[in-house]
């Protein structure tokens, strides 16, 4: 067992006490390493909705606050969550290609985004196994809407957040298996660290400047809007359905 896998950081803070609270009150530390990974991962997959924060590098506590995230900062939460269950986890850095992030970040503030966007997933130990998880950003509500909009696309696809070669079927629930569903964009490779501190000491965020007031300010609001509608697009179109049958 490696302690750099199971401690707390800044980032990853794991003895805060809302994380605390929630583990104690899901009863989570009395379940088996599998049911453990599962709680926390189908909680940050879907109680934590698709969303954009400030920030990557903000901490799981802030993420848990907001109660949405993304890649990056889903996975903050995520690793603080498997290290309170003393479950060994780590970071695995990347870029992904700006065109997965097209129909989520409307078109008029999409400018804003590098060519190359910083991703990441979380990989845990599990059974003497490293298994990759990356499936968890969307939520289900989120994915569901987008398949229903693109119902003919049933195999490779990507955009609004998504890079799968099958959109009908992506492995995105937690089996003990690797899950993935922005993998096929990614472009660069960082390989691994022990938490995403190192990460972002090495690498940066994504934006900085007048660039980043920008989007802290102003336009993440916006994308998240933009992604607020498309989540409850699947909604408003069975109500229309509905009422044409009236």
């Amino acid at each position: 067992m490696n302690k750099n896998h199971l401690s707390e950081t800044k980032i990853l803070n794991s003895n805060d006490d809302t994380i605390q609270r929630l583990v104690t009150e899901r009863r989570w530390l009395n379940l088996d390493d599998y049911s453990k990974i599962g709680a926390a991962y189908n909680f940050v997959k879907n109680e934590i909705k698709f969303g954009y924060n400030r920030s990557d590098d903000i901490t799981a506590s802030e993420v848990l606050a907001d109660g949405y995230g993304q890649c990056n900062t889903k996975g903050n939460l995520l690793m603080a969550l498997l290290r309170a269950l003393n479950i060994e986890c780590r970071f695995h850095g990347f870029t992904i290609d700006q065109q997965l992030q097209k129909g989520a970040i409307p078109t008029y503030v999409f400018w804003l985004a590098p060519k190359y966007i910083i991703h990441s997933w979380v990989e845990v130990c599990y059974e003497n196994r490293w298994i990759n998880l990356e499936g968890f950003i969307l939520d289900d509500t989120y994915l569901s809407a987008i398949q229903n909009r693109f119902r003919t696309f049933q195999q490779s696809f990507c955009g609004y957040g998504i890079a799968t070669k099958c959109l009908a079927k992506p492995k995105t629930e937690w089996t003990g298996k690797d899950t993935y569903i922005q993998k096929e964009g990614i472009h660069d490779d960082f390989g691994l660290y022990n938490s995403p501190d190192e990460f972002y000491s090495d690498k940066g965020t994504n934006l900085s400047g007048i660039k980043r007031w920008f989007y802290q300010s102003i336009i993440r609001h916006l994308i998240n809007i933009n992604v607020s509608k498309l989540r409850n697009s699947n909604y408003h179109e069975q109500v229309e359905k509905t009422q044409r049958q009236l």
